[in-house]
């Protein structure tokens, strides 16, 4: 690592402490919004500011030549119940960063930066880039990269920074959460009376137990479906009228949201309302040019079964950062410094890969 990105790095890592040190629950990231946009300003970045989304562009920007997307999220889900540490104190133990948004998704972000700084005074490059640094992520609102897109050139492709220890998810599953009513007819529990209404939603919770989709996705495998919750009846005696039941439908590329619903209501007897049908699956061709720089680095693909930005972006796009899933939303989170370093240097590496 040479001396210039060793700077930019330690920069970054600055960044990255006073993020952690300033709540930014998602739609509460006024303050940290404010400190991204301020760091870029003092590194000689002008950025545009989108409710609490920053947006910026390499200094030589040529719009006859296509966008590559970076982005990153700088919100956090709340902090764990079994946190040890102070969630909002930045501390470094044993070569350890702890803190609330450390691995999920400040050492992204931070090295998304990073390299977006290192490569912003170049004249010489294939593609412009856009950096967005994004609101909402941990909720999938629409304030967030949905709604920042729409203020941003169009790009070609992303790259979405999410913990993934560097290699390539190419796919990640999408979904859609079901709300399910059974109807039946009320009646006197003791007499042959009524139809129960919890009767009716058992055959259709069996469906969805067991029912296997035609078409699995080569790197999602099948959809899933699990029913997660489950309410009906007022009293011991009475036979319900209705029961509620909840499912949660993760889908792959192989379809979309609308046609796996549409594939549930046929094959239902009960009411099913999809609460939204915006984050599907999304995926990137394995030959994509940015897909192949990442293998020639000897990164590996797979399909990521959580959800990211990616799901609310019209483009191809790679899940790709430092840290581990497996922490996010842990208790005392942390991220490895030396796993910031190493996402810096991967991350420049990747784009010198289709920006020459």
């Amino acid at each position: 690592m040479n001396n210039r990105i060793t700077h930019l790095t330690n920069s970054c890592i600055v960044l990255l402490k006073q993020l952690i040190s300033t709540p930014s629950l998602s739609r509460e990231e006024e303050g940290t919004a404010s400190i991204i946009r301020e760091f870029l300003a003092n590194s000689g970045v002008k950025s545009e500011r989108v409710g609490n989304n920053i947006i910026a562009y390499n200094k030589y920007f040529d719009k006859e030549k296509p966008t590559i997307l970076l982005n990153s999220h700088h919100d956090t889900v709340k902090p764990n119940p079994g946190y040890h540490k102070n969630p909002f104190e930045a501390t470094v133990e044993d070569g350890k960063l702890y803190g609330l948004g450390s691995n999920d998704a400040g050492g992204c972000l931070a090295s998304l930066i990073a390299t977006f700084l290192y490569y912003y005074e170049r004249t010489d490059l294939m593609y412009n880039l856009c950096l967005v640094a994004s609101a909402e992520e941990e909720i999938s609102g629409k304030g967030g990269i949905e709604e920042a897109y729409k203020h941003i050139t169009p790009c070609a492709f992303a790259i979405v920074g999410e913990p993934t220890l560097l290699d390539l998810a190419i796919a990640e599953k999408g979904l859609m959460v079901l709300d399910c009513v059974s109807h039946g007819q009320s009646g006197h529990a003791a007499r042959e009376e009524g139809i129960n209404a919890i009767y009716e939603a058992i055959e259709d919770i069996a469906w969805f137990r067991t029912f296997e989709f035609p078409k699995q996705s080569v790197y999602l495998g099948p959809v899933k479906m699990t029913v997660t919750m489950i309410e009906s009846g007022s009293q011991h005696n009475v036979v319900p009228a209705t029961c509620n039941y909840v499912v949660d439908v993760r889908t792959t590329d192989v379809y979309s949201n609308e046609e796996v619903l549409d594939i549930i209501k046929k094959h239902t007897k009960s009411e099913v309302k999809a609460r939204s049908t915006r984050l599907n699956s999304s995926s990137i061709a394995p030959n994509h040019p940015i897909v192949q720089a990442g293998l020639k680095l000897g990164k590996t693909t797979y399909g990521s079964p959580t959800m990211s930005d990616q799901a609310l972006l019209p483009i191809p796009s790679i899940k790709v950062g430092p840290g581990d899933s497996a922490r996010s939303h842990m208790a005392d989170e942390y991220i490895h410094i030396q796993e910031i370093a190493e996402g810096v240097q991967f991350y420049i590496d990747l784009l010198h890969e289709v920006l020459q």
